[in-house]
């Protein structure tokens, strides 16, 4: 299989992003996906989050989950993902990959497609013209998307609540809106199978993180070998 990061970027890492449902557990999988990536190539390894990963962007992630913007409805909640990505692009991610590291995305353009097109109701060609002019050719290399129960997760984000962390403006809707997330992820994971794969979050942590390190071996081994090691063996 063609390691399509290195063939894009000529050096270094990748861009990986992880997509899921609330409570899938994205936040943890990529702290171990990143632990084991520092201790299995000499790539730097950048861990980022959507809305987020720049100063502009994390102010615009405070007043989306905060839900001030709801009232405007889910376009203008795309908008201003839209514009939080720009900067996080320009900011963050682009600069990194040029300079060879590996980027691990909490979310990218697959929740917008999922959250304000499939739960939101707004017409997918119309995400589809601004996800062309904002993301451009950033296409991750691999998305990773973490599917659970949405029951499950939502029971997962009220114990975080439950802990003194308040459900934000996505965790706060019903049941069916999350329902529709899944089917929406596991529908762009079906339509674009080369650059997903789907991992069964209702697993163990560490069952689940096994998972993953299986999918980086099958579609981004580079990524698992250190280049020094490669040359030692030849």
């Amino acid at each position: 299989m063609i390691d399509r990061s290195r063939k894009r970027l000529g050096q270094g890492g990748a861009f990986i992003t992880f997509e899921g449902g609330e409570g899938a557990g994205k936040s943890t999988q990529i702290a171990r996906l990143a632990a084991r990536l520092r201790g299995a190539s000499s790539a730097p390894v950048v861990t980022t989050r959507e809305p987020g990963g720049s100063v502009k962007a994390e102010a615009i992630r405070e007043a989306l989950l905060a839900g001030t913007v709801k009232r405007h409805g889910p376009f203008a909640e795309a908008l201003l993902f839209s514009a939080a990505r720009i900067d996080h692009l320009d900011t963050l991610i682009r600069p990194a990959l040029a300079r060879g590291e590996t980027v691990l995305c909490d979310r990218f353009s697959d929740s917008t497609r999922a959250y304000q097109g499939a739960a939101g109701g707004l017409d997918p060609a119309l995400l589809s013209a601004l996800e062309r002019v904002v993301v451009g050719d950033m296409t991750p290399d691999l998305t990773l998307i973490l599917d659970l129960d949405p029951a499950i997760g939502l029971a997962r984000a009220k114990a975080r609540a439950g802990a003194g962390e308040a459900a934000d403006r996505f965790e706060a809707e019903a049941l069916g809106f999350h329902t529709r997330l899944r089917q929406a992820f596991l529908a762009i994971a079906a339509m674009e199978p080369e650059r997903c794969v789907v991992i069964d979050a209702g697993l163990p942590p560490d069952a689940v993180e096994e998972a993953i390190a299986a999918a980086l071996a099958a579609r981004l081994p580079s990524l698992l070998s250190r280049p020094e090691a490669a040359d030692d063996a030849a």
